[in-house]
């Protein structure tokens, strides 16, 4: 059956992704939740992985394919020192994998290095050489019949597993008190960077600081 006019999409996000993100104050409770509870030192690896996934989509727009062709040399988090300063990572955005730097603000700093001591600990009892990918699998599981050990490069499939387990938990847990989260990650990613993927934040930080000015 043809569209009628209403139902064209009127962008190509919107044709792949017709369910409408959520909003940037959902996006940021997201974050600020997963962030937070990152920095809990019995906090399971997967929380950790999760929050580095949403903090740097936050900062840079990156997709999940983006974010799977990071390594650690991909980050310069400044000087090793008590006070965390800003950093940058270098991504390389879609399918041309156009190479751009972002800058990271102190609290994503703070978290990716939280997370590289989290990706040291799952790597310490592989043999052989350590994997330089930035997301690593954080227990023992099953890709197409084959067991995949912890400390290994994980797949797209695997983030959007993670993010389906994190979803089933949080909104049970505040159902009737929040918007339940979307399956999609996508859905929160466009919060932040609806359009352009590869755009920079600064757009976006200067909207938000208009609306608290005008509030």
């Amino acid at each position: 059956m043809a569209q009628t006019p209403e139902q064209e999409p009127t962008s190509p996000d919107q044709g792949r992704y017709p369910r409408p993100p959520v909003t940037r104050a959902e996006a940021e409770t997201v974050w600020r939740d997963l962030a937070t509870a990152a920095m809990d030192p019995a906090v399971k690896p997967e929380v950790v992985r999760l929050a580095v996934i949403v903090g740097l989509t936050r900062a840079t727009g990156a997709r999940y394919g983006d974010l799977l062709r990071c390594t650690v040399d991909s980050f310069d988090l400044g000087p090793e020192s008590a006070r965390a300063v800003e950093g940058k990572v270098v991504v390389q955005h879609g399918k041309h994998r156009t190479v751009r730097e972002h800058r990271l603000d102190a609290s994503e700093v703070v978290l990716v290095r939280r997370w590289f001591e989290v990706r040291a600990q799952l790597c310490a009892e592989l043999e052989g050489s350590v994997p330089r990918a930035l997301l690593l699998t954080v227990h023992h599981t099953h890709d197409n019949g084959v067991t995949v050990a912890s400390g290994l490069p994980i797949t797209k499939q695997g983030l959007v597993l993670s993010w389906r387990r994190h979803v089933q938990r949080t909104n049970a847990r505040w159902a009737g008190i929040r918007p339940p989260l979307p399956t999609r990650f996508e859905q929160v990613r466009r919060a932040w960077h609806d359009g352009d993927p590869e755009a920079d934040r600064a757009p976006a930080a200067a909207r938000a600081l208009r609306e608290d000015e005008a509030s």
